[in-house]
C-alpha cells in the first residue's frame, strides 16, 4: 500500500446534469475519507461558503505514470459517481474509479507537514518524491 499527499486545487466545476449516484451503502463505497479527512473537508467547504464536496481522480503524470487529482466541487459533473463518506459527497469520474477502488483519502500531520494522504490498495510502484504512482 502507498500513501501520497496533496492539497486539492480550489477549481469550481461547470453545472452539469445531475451524477449517476452509488446505489450502495456507505460502507460499502469504493472510495472512503477518513473522520479527520471529511472534517478538514467540510470545514474547508463552510469556510469558502460553497461547495457539494470533493472530486477525487488520477491522470497521466511524473514518473511512475499517474498522478492524484483532488479538487473542491462546487457542482456534479454529468459522468461523476458520487458517494457519501462520513457525510462529506465524494465525486470519482468512471475512468479513475478502477485505479481508486478501496482508497481511503486520509488527512495527516507529520512533523510541520499536513495534508491529504491517499492510502490507495492498487499501488504497486511510487516514485521517489512520491507524486506519482503505478498500478
Amino acid at each position: 500500500m502507498s500513501a501520497c499527499t496533496t492539497t486539492p486545487s480550489d477549481t469550481a466545476a461547470t453545472p452539469q446534469v445531475p451524477p449517476t449516484n452509488w446505489q450502495g451503502s456507505e460502507s460499502a463505497s469504493p472510495v472512503t475519507l477518513s473522520e479527520r479527512a471529511a472534517d478538514h473537508i467540510a470545514k474547508y467547504i463552510a469556510k469558502r461558503g460553497k461547495g457539494i464536496g470533493i472530486r477525487l481522480g488520477v491522470r497521466t503524470s511524473g514518473c511512475s505514470g499517474m498522478a492524484y487529482k483532488l479538487e473542491f466541487a462546487d457542482a456534479a459533473n454529468a459522468e461523476d459517481i458520487e458517494f457519501l463518506s462520513h457525510g462529506v459527497k465524494v465525486l470519482v469520474d468512471p475512468k479513475s474509479l478502477p485505479y481508486l477502488a478501496g482508497t481511503e483519502l486520509d488527512y495527516a500531520r507529520e512533523g510541520l507537514n499536513e495534508g491529504f494522504k491517499f492510502n490507495n490498495p492498487n499501488v504497486k510502484d511510487a516514485c521517489g518524491c512520491g507524486e506519482s504512482f503505478n498500478t
